[in-house]
């Protein structure tokens, strides 16, 4: 299978069409973004465009610690809405190009832990590929 992968391109796999936030947007835009969207990875773009911060679903489930502590979810949001999104993104950006077989994908994401890497074509954002797009090419395998 890896060399299957060292064969296919990124651009191939990766979803073209990226939700985005900004770096001043409140952390409840992401909230409502990843709920509504069913996503758990933004890419956060500075204000020349170019990305500079990834936020996950485990970025906002720091936010949910105050339901652990015993609010409630209005609390909860009433806390994500006092944060920005530069405040708990992460800002160091493993990203990969378009034209990059899906195997340097699959190994930098292992790497690096991280569980999406944006796609990029020079400097501007072209997708996103998340490991949701690893399982989606093995269930397309024959006998799979």
């Amino acid at each position: 299978m890896a060399s299957a992968l060292g064969k296919i391109e990124v651009q191939r796999l990766m979803t073209p069409v990226v939700k985005t936030l900004q770096r001043n947007d409140q952390l409840t835009i992401a909230d409502d973004v990843m709920r509504e969207q069913r996503i758990r990875h933004l890419p956060v773009l500075d204000e020349d465009g170019l990305v500079c911060g990834v936020v996950s679903q485990r970025d906002l489930f720091r936010g949910a610690l105050a339901k652990a502590l015993g609010y409630g979810q209005t609390a909860q949001q009433k806390m994500h809405s006092m944060l920005l999104v530069k405040e708990v993104m992460s800002t160091t950006v493993v990203t990969i190009g378009p034209h990059e077989p899906l195997a340097n994908a699959a190994r930098l994401m292992l790497e690096h832990k991280v569980g999406c890497l944006p796609v990029l074509d020079g400097e501007k954002l072209v997708g996103i590929l998340t490991e949701s797009d690893f399982v989606k090419i093995v269930l397309d395998l024959p006998n799979a």
